[in-house]
């Protein structure tokens, strides 16, 4: 059977590489292709687009059997009508304008999706929703990102009759790498928590498959959540 491609959206950061030196590029860790490749998938890279209409989306995803929209900095707070927190970062306006639409565009044509980390934050605001945008004032500690450049471990229990349940178990220890989180979710089931109650993935039943994780499976030793998502597609 032909491999399925999955589309999986990137940023637009300055990056070094030989003699060339905070040089414009768009990018995404190997890891997100790796996991995909290894799974079976064809992996192609969106870049960021400002102002990307609905219309443009949905021709996007038409030509993709699956999106997966990556980690990253935090959503704008202007894109769910708030201010910004003192530590919210530096919004990306060009990388939310293309993940939402590209989100309302998968959804509007039921096409499996995938958001991991900022992936599952744009997933939410996509739909009306809004995000606590530094969770240590709300839970009192630093353990969803214990490092400014590293991963923290936690577990995640996941809703009995959950398609992430019926993945990977009951409960998992995960790689975690975020200060935000997700408030509310229209549209979209909350089906794993923290032990501290922080919301760490969710699910459209309804959907095709239309999941979404908090943590980073692509940095972990864990390959089952690539798996059954490529598995899906054919």
């Amino acid at each position: 059977m032909t491999r399925p491609t999955v589309a999986v959206t990137c940023y637009l950061e300055p990056a070094s590489w030989g003699v060339w030196q905070q040089v414009p590029a768009v990018l995404v860790p190997a890891a997100y292709v790796s996991a995909l490749q290894a799974a079976g998938a064809r992996a192609v890279l969106l870049p960021p687009e400002r102002g990307l209409s609905e219309e443009e989306a949905l021709a996007v995803v038409s030509g993709v059997d699956g999106l997966v929209v990556a980690g990253g900095a935090d959503v704008g707070p202007g894109q769910y009508g708030a201010s910004p927190h003192p530590l919210t970062q530096r919004p990306r306006d060009d990388r939310d304008d293309t993940e939402i639409a590209l989100v309302r565009a998968a959804v509007a044509v039921d096409l499996p999706l995938l958001g991991i980390c900022r992936g599952m934050q744009v997933m939410a605001v996509a739909q009306g929703g809004e995000l606590d945008q530094h969770l240590p004032d709300l839970v009192g500690h630093h353990g969803h990102s214990p490092a400014p450049a590293g991963y923290g471990m936690h577990a995640v229990a996941f809703a009995e009759g959950s398609w992430l349940r019926s993945v990977l178990g009951e409960r998992v220890e995960v790689p975690t790498h975020h200060h935000q989180g997700v408030r509310s979710h229209p549209g979209l089931v909350a089906t794993g928590w923290a032990e501290d109650g922080v919301v760490e993935a969710l699910e459209a039943p309804l959907a095709r498959l239309r999941v979404a994780v908090q943590w980073h499976p692509e940095v972990g030793a864990d390959p089952r959540l690539a798996e059954a998502f490529v598995a899906e597609l054919r």
